[in-house]
């Protein structure tokens, strides 16, 4: 998983694409642990984090732009 310093270095498109493949990831996740059984739990705490975290970035960048 990237940490938000590397994540804060990416483009707003860098961010996009990661954010739309964490939110993939995290629906099959969600949708494996329905059905089966998940052979990494932990998986489901990583890509909510980075969902999270991208969030994050996004809004402080969206914040400083304004205040500019």
């Amino acid at each position: 998983m990237t940490n938000a310093n590397e994540l804060r270095d990416m483009s707003e498109e860098q961010l996009e694409l990661t954010l739309k493949e964490a939110k993939e990831n995290l629906f099959r996740f969600h949708i494996q642990a329905q059905t089966d059984r998940l052979d990494a739990p932990s998986e489901l705490r990583k890509h909510r984090r980075l969902v999270a975290r991208v969030k994050t970035i996004q809004t402080e960048r969206q914040k400083a732009a304004v205040k500019n």
